[in-house]
């Protein structure tokens, strides 16, 4: 038996301020979109257009505050082929929030609070 990873999810606030966030951000475009029929919920599922992993933005229609992440101990990572150039982007951003110099590594934070690994080529 296998298993393959196909999804994340992440609950978000407001679902346009956080694709155009992925965006511009890690160049994430939407894959399809999935909205209740009563209106309760959207579901954008966005990719990076190389792997078949998702990440599903999901957007409650009466839960439009930021979600209580707890103590944040969890983040999705991305790799990236130009270190510095999307160093500099986040920089400009100003979404940077944490840079662990040692590791080589450095973390954007999404406009929910959720936590975004970047990582180089090694």
């Amino acid at each position: 038996m296998k298993f393959r990873m196909i999804h994340e999810n992440y609950n978000v606030s407001n679902l346009d301020h956080t694709l155009a966030f992925y965006r511009d951000a890690l160049g994430l475009t939407e894959k399809r979109r999935k909205v209740a029929t009563d209106g309760s919920f959207t579901i954008a599922f966005l990719w990076d257009e190389i792997s078949d992993f998702e990440l599903e933005l999901t957007q409650l229609t009466n839960h439009p505050q930021k979600y209580d992440l707890g103590e944040g101990e969890f983040h999705l990572a991305f790799h990236t082929d130009d270190f510095a150039a999307s160093h500099k982007r986040h920089e400009e951003m100003g979404c940077i929030c944490f840079e662990n110099k040692a590791m080589g590594i450095y973390f954007i934070e999404d406009p929910d609070g959720y936590w975004l690994e970047i990582v180089p080529d090694r």
